[in-house]
C-alpha cells in the first residue's frame, strides 16, 4: 500500500506527468517502473549513455514485445477460431503483427505524440511507430507480468481492431507479389542500397523490384524490410492496373 502511494506521488510529481497519466489511462495501471516506460519510447536516434555507459534505446524492448506480442496472438486466434486450419492462423498472426498493421495502430492510440526520435525521416511513415507499440508491450511485461500484457493487448490494442476487415485483407505486398510471380512464372528480383546521410543516425535503404529484369516499383524505408513492402506495393498495384 505504502509502495502504491509513493509511486504515484512520484508520477503526480513528475515533469513526464502527463505521458504517465496517458500511460495509465492507456494500459488500465498505474505504471511501477517509469524508467522502463520511458526507455520504450526512445528511439535509437535519440539514444542516451546509461550507468555502465552503454548507448540504451528501446530495441531490446522491442525485441522482447515482439515475442510476447507474436504469443498472445497465437493463443488470441487459437481459441478465437477453433475450426480453422494452421494456414489460416499463421496467415491471420502475421496481418496483426505486419509492421504497417502495427503504425495504423500506434496512430489510433495516440503513441505517436510521445516518441523520442531525433531521426530525420517522417516517423509516420516509418516503422518506428510499429517499434514503439511492440516496446511498450515488453515493457508491460517486465514491470508486471505475462498475464498483465495480454490483456493489454487483448483488451486494449485488439479493441482497435476490426477482424473481419483483417480476414479479408493482405497487406504484405511483398508476399502477394512472390506469390503472384510463382503463379505466372514470372522471375523476381529485389535489389537493395543502402544510403547514409550525415545529419540522421538513421539508415535510409532505396530498394527496386524487377519482373522478368524490368523494373516495376521502387521503394524507401528505414529498413530493408520497409523499402522492400514499399517497393512491392508500387509493384503490385501496377500489376493490378494492367
Amino acid at each position: 500500500m505504502v509502495n502504491r502511494i509513493v509511486q504515484r506521488v512520484k508520477l503526480f510529481s513528475s515533469d513526464r506527468k502527463e505521458f504517465y497519466l496517458f500511460l495509465k489511462e492507456l494500459i488500465g495501471f498505474y505504471p511501477q517502473n517509469l524508467k522502463l516506460y520511458d526507455l520504450a519510447f526512445k528511439h535509437k536516434s535519440a539514444s542516451i549513455l546509461d550507468s555502465q555507459g552503454n548507448f540504451v534505446n528501446n530495441e531490446r524492448l522491442e525485441f522482447l514485445g515482439d515475442a510476447v506480442l507474436g504469443s498472445i496472438i497465437a493463443d488470441f486466434l487459437y481459441n478465437r477460431f477453433p475450426q480453422e486450419d494452421e494456414g489460416f492462423l499463421t496467415k491471420t498472426r502475421s496481418k496483426l503483427v505486419n509492421r504497417a498493421f502495427l503504425t495504423n495502430l500506434t496512430l489510433k492510440m495516440g503513441l505517436d505524440v510521445f516518441i523520442d526520435s531525433k531521426t530525420a525521416s517522417n516517423i509516420k511513415k516509418s516503422h518506428i511507430l510499429g517499434d514503439v507499440l511492440e516496446a511498450l508491450i515488453g515493457a508491460i511485461y517486465l514491470d508486471k507480468d505475462y498475464k498483465t500484457a495480454k490483456f493489454f493487448v487483448i483488451k486494449k490494442i485488439l479493441s482497435f481492431v476490426n477482424l473481419n476487415e483483417v480476414e479479408q485483407s493482405d497487406s504484405n505486398y511483398k508476399s502477394q507479389l512472390i506469390e503472384w510471380s510463382q503463379k505466372n512464372k514470372k522471375e523476381i528480383d529485389f535489389e537493395t542500397v543502402e544510403e547514409s546521410k550525415e545529419s540522421s543516425k538513421q539508415p535510409l535503404f532505396r530498394a527496386i523490384v524487377k519482373i522478368n529484369n524490368k523494373q516495376l516499383g521502387k521503394g524507401t524505408g528505414t529498413s530493408k524490410k520497409e523499402a522492400h513492402q514499399n517497393a512491392a506495393k508500387e509493384a503490385f498495384g501496377k500489376l493490378k492496373g494492367l
